[in-house]
């Protein structure tokens, strides 16, 4: 079995070669923001354990509106998810976690898992922000209509949003 140092540079690496965006922190945990389309961004926390690598990733706070809607929207997608799947904190903001065994974690299946956070964010963001923040969504698209502001970012919900 790899040891946390030789993990910690089997990671460093790939992130390097990959010329990927990340932070270490003081803890010795690795911080990467995976550019998206829809959401703009996803920070995924690679954390290496005693026996596991765990990765977690903040994709969406607490929705105002509709909350077993989303999480069960949510739910029924985990079992077709690779590596990773939904998950809530107390608060109820929404994640992205999961675990691997520290003898799996190679170039290829981070760059798997890595992979898969940036497609289950990325592709289920608006989907969650319907869900999630309807109202929400309506009231500032009115605002921006009323004040001539751009739409652009709200593009996405333009077929309910302004009705």
């Amino acid at each position: 079995m790899a040891t946390k140092e030789e993990l910690t540079a089997v990671l460093e690496a790939f992130l390097k070669d990959r010329e990927a965006d990340y932070e270490r922190t003081p803890g010795g945990d690795f911080v990467v923001t995976l550019p998206g389309t829809r959401k703009q961004k996803t920070l995924a926390n690679l954390v290496i354990g005693d026996h596991s690598l765990r990765v977690e990733a903040f994709v969406m706070r607490h929705p105002d509106e509709n909350r077993e809607e989303l999480y069960a929207y949510l739910l029924t997608k985990n079992a077709r998810m690779y590596g990773v799947s939904w998950s809530i904190d107390k608060a109820g903001d929404v994640y992205l976690t999961g675990r691997l065994p520290l003898a799996s974690v190679t170039e290829d299946e981070l760059d798997r898992i890595l992979g898969a956070v940036l497609e289950y964010s990325d592709n289920s963001f608006n989907s969650m922000l319907e869900i999630g923040f309807p109202s929400a969504i309506r009231r500032e698209w009115a605002w921006r209509v009323k004040r001539g502001e751009s739409l652009q970012n709200l593009e996405a919900f333009a077929d309910w949003a302004g009705n």
